[in-house]
C-alpha cells in the first residue's frame, strides 16, 4: 500500500547513498545564503528546468531557487515544506509542480496531497502567492495516467478558487498534445520529461505571471509601506 498522499513522508533510502535526504539539506543551507524572489519546488519537471535555455533567459534574472527533486510524489514534497525548507527563505512567488509520481493513488487522493502542501506553504508564508501548476500530460498515446492527471487538475482549479493569494497555472493539454492526442518526443523525449523546446513552451506563458505576481507583490508592499508612513506622520503631529 502506497503511503498517504496527504501525509508527510520522506523518501526510503533504498538505494542506500542518502541522495535524497542530502538535496533537501542542501536546498536548507542554500536558503540561509541567499534572498530569492522566486521558489519553485516539485518534482523532476521542476528539478530539470534549471538545466534548461530558457531557465537562464527567464528565471534565473528573477532571483529564483530551485528546490525540484526527481521521483518527489506529493507526500514528499510536504515532509520536505515541513521540515526546514521553508523556514530561512521569505520568497515573493512559490512555484509548485508535483503529482504525476504518485501512481498508487487515486486522483482524489493526490489532489488532497497538493492541497495540504498548499495550507502548510501559506502557513509558513504569509505574504507569498503561490502558483500551483497544473499536472502536464504524459504518455505518448492516450493512457489511464493521463486522464487522472487531467482529473486532478480539474479538482485542483475548483479547489483554488476559494484561496486567497493562491492562482492556477495550466497549458492547455493541446500544447503538448496533437489532433490525434499524441504527445511528440520533440517537446517531451520520453514522453513524461521536457525537451528545450516543451520547456520554451511552459516557461514563457509561466514567466508572465511571474512577472504579473512580482508586480502585484510590489504594489502591495508600497501601499503598506506609504499606510506605514502616513501613521508614523501622525505620530509625529
Amino acid at each position: 500500500m502506497a503511503n498517504c498522499a496527504d501525509s508527510p513522508e520522506p523518501v526510503e533510502d533504498v538505494q542506500g547513498d542518502g541522495r535524497w535526504m542530502s538535496q533537501h539539506q542542501r536546498f536548507i543551507n542554500e536558503g540561509k545564503g541567499k534572498e530569492p524572489e522566486v521558489l519553485f519546488i516539485g518534482d523532476s519537471i521542476i528539478q530539470q528546468m534549471q538545466f534548461s535555455k530558457v531557465w537562464n533567459t527567464l528565471m534565473e534574472p528573477l532571483h529564483c531557487l530551485n528546490f525540484g527533486i526527481g521521483g518527489d510524489q506529493t507526500q514528499h514534497v510536504l515532509w520536505r515544506v515541513s521540515n526546514g525548507e521553508l523556514d530561512c527563505i521569505s520568497p515573493k512567488v512559490i512555484v509548485l509542480l508535483v503529482g504525476t509520481n504518485n501512481h498508487g493513488h487515486t486522483a482524489e487522493q493526490v489532489t488532497d496531497g497538493i492541497m495540504e502542501i498548499v495550507k502548510v506553504l501559506r502557513a509558513k508564508q504569509l505574504t507569498a502567492q503561490i502558483i500551483v501548476m497544473g499536472i502536464l500530460p504524459r504518455g505518448e498515446k492516450p493512457n489511464p495516467l493521463r486522464i487522472k492527471n487531467s482529473k486532478v487538475n480539474s479538482q485542483i482549479e475548483a479547489k483554488l478558487r476559494s484561496q486567497e493569494n493562491v492562482t492556477y497555472f495550466a497549458l492547455e493539454d493541446q500544447v503538448f498534445v496533437n489532433s490525434e492526442e499524441l504527445i511528440s518526443a520533440a517537446d517531451m523525449y520520453d514522453y513524461l520529461h521536457l525537451t528545450p523546446e516543451g520547456y520554451t513552451k511552459l516557461c514563457e506563458p509561466l514567466h508572465e505571471m511571474i512577472e504579473h505576481l512580482l508586480q502585484m507583490f510590489m504594489k502591495v508592499e508600497n501601499v503598506s509601506m506609504d499606510n506605514d508612513s502616513g501613521d508614523l506622520a501622525s505620530d509625529l503631529q
